[in-house]
Order: C-alpha cells, then sequence, then structure tokens
C-alpha cells in the first residue's frame, strides 16, 4: 500500500535551500523527504540543520518566502 501526502512549501531557509517549511508550519528537507522535528536543547526549542541548533527566535530572521520560477509557457 502506498500512501502520500503533498504539502504546499512557503518559506525556505536563506542558508541552505534543502529545508522549507509549509503553510501548517512542518519543516521538510525536500532533497530526502523528510520531515525534521522540533528539538530541546539548552532550555531553548529549535531545529538542528546541517549539525547545528538553531532556536526558533533566530530561525526567524534568516527565513525568506520561496521566490516564484518564470516558466515561458
Amino acid at each position: 500500500m502506498l500512501i502520500s501526502v503533498n504539502y504546499s512549501l512557503k518559506w525556505q531557509f536563506t542558508l541552505d535551500h534543502k529545508y522549507q517549511w509549509s503553510k501548517c508550519g512542518k519543516l521538510i528537507n525536500v532533497r530526502t523527504g523528510n520531515i525534521i522535528k522540533k528539538a530541546y536543547n539548552s532550555g531553548s526549542i529549535g531545529y538542528w540543520l546541517n549539525g547545528k541548533f538553531y532556536t526558533l527566535t533566530k530561525l526567524r530572521s534568516l527565513l525568506i518566502t520561496i521566490p516564484k520560477e518564470y516558466i515561458p509557457f
């Protein structure tokens, strides 16, 4: 049995574009398709991205909306 789920992605991480957030707030690694969970580290809540811990407040300044690509047809 195969179940597929589609997410519409809205934001991406400025330092590495393979990490993108959906409209519902889930962090997805688009290269592997894995959903990354929030982590608790030293009294802070955030995500481990590329071996470095980013808190939620620090991440907000590092997110940009995904730019639309021009498709001529």
